[in-house]
């Protein structure tokens, strides 16, 4: 019972939650890009279902993160963690970017092949990553300092 005490204690109260769940939406947004990158290339509607599914995994995950930094911030950081109203702005717009990009190509299956749609859809793409990816920087900086 006492190994099951000392996971339990190192899982919710040693190591941050916060920290493996922010992989999750890094690594969803980059590999939705890529996916999509590729599927422009290749013209693969296979790789084009990829990026789909892969970004709104991120959208799904950035719930997560956004639960867990909330937590550790109030854990943590007694709430007064550096940054924390910045990294809050950024998580919401990386999650209402990633809802409206996932429930666009949802609507409308060609999106990404109509002229009219593909530079708004790409560009989504683009700024998720780039919001996924400042945001994991910023959290170092909260962690590590500048």
């Amino acid at each position: 019972m006492d190994f099951i005490t000392r996971i339990s204690n190192t899982i919710f109260d040693v190591h941050p939650l916060h920290t493996p769940t922010t992989h999750f939406p890094i690594a969803l947004t980059g590999a939705a890009l890529l996916f999509l990158v590729l599927a422009l290339w290749r013209r693969s509607e296979a790789l084009e279902h990829a990026a789909f599914f892969n970004i709104t995994l991120a959208a799904i995950s950035t719930v997560f993160a956004g639960f867990t930094g909330v937590r550790d911030n109030l854990v943590r950081f007694d709430g007064e963690a550096p940054l924390a109203s910045v990294k809050i702005f950024l998580a919401i717009t990386l999650l209402l970017v990633t809802i409206v990009t996932a429930v666009s190509r949802w609507r409308k299956p060609e999106i990404l092949w109509t002229p009219s749609t593909m530079v708004i859809y790409v560009s989504a793409f683009i700024a998720s990553f780039i919001l996924a990816a400042g945001l994991g920087f910023i959290g170092g900086v909260i962690l590590y300092g500048v």
